[in-house]
C-alpha cells in the first residue's frame, strides 16, 4: 500500500530566458548588411494542475526540486532561440500552495483541472537587430535573458470528501466504510488500526455517488498532541456533514461523544455546527434495554440517531437511505481560504518608481519597470548602460534625484545595482 503524504516542501525554478545575439549580415552583393542578431527564447514557466486521479503527495517526497526548461540563446541571421517548455506539476484536488518566504497561501486547487501559474519563465533577451534605428544603424549590444524565478513552496492537501467519519478509536469507522463502499481499510480489535485517512466512494441507487473520508481516531487531549493529535483533521473541513460513530459497548458512550465534539471545537469552532448523523454501533453485543437507555441519552443532542451493527449489518440499509437523502440535500461546504495576491506576477511594465534616501550620499531607486530593465541590462556594456540611463531620464528619475539634492559622484542603487550619479547629461 502506498504511503499517505499530505504535506511536503518543494523548490521550483522557472526557465532562464535565452540571451539575445550580436551578429551582422554578411552576404555577397549585400552592401552594409546591418545587424542580424536574433532574440533569445523565453524560459519555461511552472504550473500546478489539480488532478482528481491523485490522492496523495507521495510523488513529491521522492523529488523536491523541479525546474522548467531554459530558453535558447538567439542566433545570427535573425534566428530566434527556442522557448523553453513549460512544466506542469499534477497535484491532488484540494491542495493549498503556500509560499514559505511570505507564509501566504497563493493558490487553492479545489477543482479538477484547475491550473495555477506559480513561477513565470524569464523573458528572452533581444538581439541587436531590435535596436537598429535610422540614427543608430549598428548597435553593438544585445539584451541578456531574464533570470529564472526560484521559490520554496509548501503543499498541503485537504481531501475533498462529502461525508466525514468521526469517532473514538475502535468505534467501527473502518468497518462501516468497508461495508458501504469498495474501500478496504485495515480492521482489527485494537485502537489506532487506522493511521492514515481512507477514502471510499458510496454508490447511490440512482447510479450517482459521494465520497466518504475515514479519519483516524480522534481522542481526548488531541489538541495537546495525544494519540494522532490534529494531524488529519484538515481533511474533514470541506465535508457536507459528519457521521459520528459511537461504540455502545463502552461504559460511557455519551461522554465519548462529547469529548470528540469538544476536540473538534478546539480545532475549528465551525466544525461542531456541521450536521451530524449519530450511529450507535455494536448493537449485536449490547442488550436491548441498554441500547434504549443509550438512545434516550443521545436524543437530547438533537442529531439524527441510528442504531446499527457493522458486524451483522443490522440497520445499515435504513442508515444509508438517510445518508443518500442528506447527500442530495446538503450543499458542498466550502472552507474560506485567504488566497493572497501573488505579487510575483504583477505587471512590471509601468513607469512608477520610488526613491529613498538611505544616507547623505546614497539613494535607493525601485520600481516595476526598472527591475525589469536591470534584469536585461549587461552592466559591463557601455552602450547598454547609456541606453538604461536614457530610459531613466525619460521616466524622470534623474530630475527627481536632482530635486532631492543629489550631487555628482553620489551613489545610487537601482534595484540592487550600484551606479554613480552625474548630472552632466541631464542639464
Amino acid at each position: 500500500m502506498a504511503a499517505f503524504i499530505d504535506k511536503v516542501k518543494i523548490k521550483i525554478i522557472s526557465g532562464h530566458g535565452g540571451n539575445g545575439c550580436v551578429a551582422w549580415r554578411r552576404e555577397k552583393f549585400v552592401d552594409k548588411g546591418g545587424p542580424a542578431g536574433g532574440d533569445g527564447g523565453s524560459g519555461g514557466s511552472v504550473y500546478f494542475v489539480a488532478d482528481e486521479n491523485m490522492s496523495t503527495l507521495l510523488d513529491f517526497s521522492y523529488k523536491s526540486v523541479f525546474r522548467a526548461q531554459d530558453g535558447e540563446n538567439g542566433k545570427n541571421k535573425n534566428c530566434h532561440g527556442q522557448c523553453g517548455e513549460d512544466l506542469y506539476l499534477k497535484v491532488p484536488v484540494g491542495v493549498l500552495v503556500r509560499d514559505l518566504k511570505s507564509n501566504k497561501v497563493i493558490a487553492d486547487l479545489n477543482e479538477h483541472n484547475k491550473t495555477v501559474l506559480v513561477a513565470k519563465g524569464g523573458r528572452g533577451g533581444r538581439g541587436n537587430a531590435r535596436f537598429a534605428t535610422a540614427q543608430k544603424r549598428s548597435p553593438q549590444f544585445c539584451e541578456p535573458g531574464e533570470a529564472s524565478v526560484e521559490r520554496e513552496l509548501e503543499l498541503e492537501l485537504k481531501l475533498i470528501a462529502d461525508v466525514g467519519l468521526l469517532g473514538m478509536p475502535n468505534a467501527g469507522k473502518s468497518s462501516f466504510i468497508s461495508i458501504v463502499s469498495s474501500a478496504r481499510p485495515k480492521i482489527a480489535d485494537y485502537p489506532f488500526t487506522t493511521l492514515v485517512p481512507n477514502l471510499g466512494v458510496v454508490k447511490k441507487p440512482d447510479g450517482d455517488g459521494f465520497v466518504v473520508a475515514d479519519i483516524p481516531g480522534l481522542i481526548e487531549g488531541a489538541s495537546q498532541g495525544v494519540g494522532l493529535g490534529y494531524e488529519f483533521l484538515r481533511h474533514i473541513q470541506r465535508c457536507r456533514f459528519f457521521i459520528h460513530i459511537v461504540d455502545m459497548s463502552l461504559e460511557n458512550p455519551y461522554e465519548n461523544y462529547l469529548k470528540i465534539n469538544h476536540e473538534l471545537e478546539k480545532y475549528d469552532s465551525e466544525l461542531v455546527k456541521r450536521h451530524q448523523v449519530l450511529v450507535l454501533n455494536k448493537s449485536d453485543i449490547v442488550e436491548a434495554h441498554r441500547t434504549e437507555e443509550i438512545k434516550a441519552q443521545f436524543s437530547k443532542s438533537g442529531d439524527d440517531i441510528f442504531v446499527v451493527s457493522c458486524a451483522t449489518k443490522e440497520g445499515i440499509d435504513k442508515l444509508l437511505s438517510h445518508i443518500y437523502t442528506l447527500a442530495d440535500k446538503l450543499p458542498q461546504h466550502e472552507i474560506k481560504i485567504d488566497v493572497e495576491h501573488d505579487e510575483d506576477f504583477d505587471n512590471n511594465d509601468d513607469s512608477a518608481f520610488e526613491i529613498t534616501k538611505l544616507n547623505k550620499n546614497t539613494y535607493n531607486i525601485t520600481g516595476g519597470k526598472l527591475k525589469r530593465l536591470i534584469n536585461v541590462t549587461d552592466i559591463m556594456n557601455v552602450q547598454q548602460i547609456r541606453r538604461l540611463s536614457n530610459i531613466m531620464d525619460s521616466m524622470g528619475v534623474w530630475a527627481r534625484l536632482k530635486s532631492l539634492g543629489a550631487q555628482n559622484n553620489d551613489t545610487i542603487i537601482v534595484e540592487g545595482v550600484e551606479m554613480i550619479y552625474t548630472d552632466m547629461y541631464y542639464q
